[in-house]
């Protein structure tokens, strides 16, 4: 009985890690937990999150404090120069500077080097491995987005690739093979989301017996 009981416990606590993961875009520049916190649960991540033949392709780089800041300035400059002088840059200046308002940022990227070994180890499924990398990387990001959250900690998702690729590429060492795939900024809450809206269960879900 009490195994049973271990095993709801640890479902009901894994779903409610689930619940509880919102897309938070109001964030404080603090963190109620320690640097090395944040990276225990992104090296747990790193290790443990599955990926298609044990490719191990994600890569991860976190960036705090002045790198931090430094990425989004980045991002700043380069939409500044996509949308050209003709544009009312104001609006998009204030949402990169409330991503920057926040503590830190995590990267998230593939290794493509390991794509392509695999793609020449397996020819027959070549086209496939890309979109399978994708998948690592979501699993990565939702692992630590999660955990995070378990901590009180928020986050968003962010895509500002690939305008921002050769600039950070650049600007913080990045090997060449390495492609930016997604930017999570986090930090303590300062505003909770809002309810979320859900479409219908079955239209989503489909059982066949």
């Amino acid at each position: 009985m009490g195994l049973f009981t271990k095993k709801s416990k640890d479902l009901d606590a894994f779903q409610k890690a689930i619940e509880t993961r919102r897309t938070i875009y109001s964030l404080n520049k603090e963190i109620s937990i320690s640097d090395k916190e944040v990276e225990n649960i992104i090296e747990h991540a790193i290790k443990h999150v599955p990926s298609s033949f044990n490719s191990q392709s994600t890569r991860i780089v976190l960036l705090l404090n002045d790198n931090h800041d430094k990425f989004w300035e980045i991002t700043k400059e380069e939409l500044k120069n996509t949308m050209g002088p003709d544009r009312d840059f104001q609006p998009t200046a204030d949402k990169i500077d409330n991503f920057k308002h926040s503590y830190g940022t995590v990267l998230y990227f593939e290794d493509e080097e390991v794509i392509e070994g695999l793609q020449n180890q397996m020819p027959n499924y070549a086209e496939n491995f890309a979109i399978w990398s994708s998948q690592t990387n979501a699993m990565h990001q939702f692992a630590i987005w999660t955990a995070l959250s378990t901590e009180g900690i928020g986050a968003s998702l962010q895509h500002y690739n690939p305008l921002v690729d050769v600039a950070v590429s650049e600007a913080f060492d990045i090997p060449k093979t390495w492609k930016l795939m997604a930017q999570m900024p986090f930090g303590n809450i300062r505003e909770e989301a809002s309810e979320k809206e859900f479409n219908d269960i079955d239209k989503r879900f489909l059982i066949k017996k």
